[in-house]
């Protein structure tokens, strides 16, 4: 980016912490909360015929622009936190999130990270979610997936010119960066966050089968795709197109069509839970760095 971009980036930012924006998702009723990284209202909407759970798509805006931002001024300091269960892919609850203020916190990417893709497998948060909702029945449950953000899995896009393979460390893997670049075109990268959503939705589909209780489906942010010359989801920018995410309300019934198969090693990898060299990959790998 430019220093002329960088400087007017800066300046819708400086806008953004000073503005309160966005509805907590605890203001709403739910028994279970699907979040999907950084997937766009519009993008849900596209796809929602494909999906009975999908009935009615709406919209909510966000209590943040990134995942830190939404992490933190939804679940800081707020009291339902104690009867809610969290189980999550993203890689920032390590910093922005207290495991004793939750009623369980389990850091599925701790423990369940796939190098090949340089993510977390949708399947892995939902045999954690099931697992947590038929042994605990907590109050609340999160299910924190990590796709249709990037790395997209079902099309890593190896093929396109600037666009290198998604596990790749370089900021050529992340698509935000080529589309600013002009490396690869917006209807490419479309077609393949919309394949990731596919990816992920099979998941829920899965998921509203086997719990019980009202679900609602959400998402932390979107992302922009050129909309006021940004790209991605910069942190305190609120941007209508960014902050605009999807608000889908269906009821589950646990119909026992899947048996969890994974579960977390015991003890947990010191690897995964504690080294800074194996964090910081990974928050490259989802272009966090």
């Amino acid at each position: 980016m430019s220093w002329l971009g960088t400087a007017y980036l800066r300046a819708i930012q400086a806008v953004g912490r000073r503005l309160p924006y966005g509805t907590n998702v605890f203001e709403r009723s739910w028994d279970v909360l699907v979040v999907l990284d950084g997937c766009r209202a519009d993008l849900l909407a596209s796809v929602a015929d494909d999906y009975d759970f999908l009935d009615d798509p709406g919209s909510i805006r966000s209590v943040g622009s990134a995942s830190s931002e939404w992490l933190e001024n939804t679940f800081v300091g707020h009291p339902e936190t104690e009867a809610t269960v969290m189980v999550t892919a993203n890689t920032w609850t390590d910093r922005y999130l207290d495991a004793d203020a939750f009623a369980a916190l389990d850091e599925v990417w701790k423990y369940a990270w796939d190098d090949d893709h340089g993510t977390i497998p949708a399947a892995a948060v939902t045999d954690r979610a099931i697992s947590h909702a038929r042994e605990g029945d907590p109050d609340r449950l999160v299910a924190h997936y990590m796709q249709p953000h990037h790395p997209f899995v079902p099309d890593p896009l190896d093929g396109d010119d600037g666009l290198v393979r998604a596990g790749s460390h370089s900021n050529t893997a992340n698509p935000w960066v080529a589309l600013r670049q002009d490396a690869v075109s917006v209807g490419r990268v479309r077609d393949a966050y919309r394949a990731n959503l596919e990816y992920v939705l099979a998941e829920v589909a899965t998921l509203v089968e086997n719990i019980d209780g009202r679900v609602a489906i959400t998402a932390d942010h979107g992302n922009l795709l050129g909309e006021w010359g940004l790209y991605g989801h910069p942190l305190a920018t609120p941007v209508p197109a960014l902050i605009t995410v999807p608000w889908v309300e269906t009821t589950a019934v646990d119909r026992e069509t899947r048996t969890p198969a994974f579960e977390p090693p015991e003890p947990l990898p010191v690897s995964r839970v504690y080294g800074e060299d194996t964090e910081a990959e990974q928050l490259a790998a989802l272009g966090y760095r």
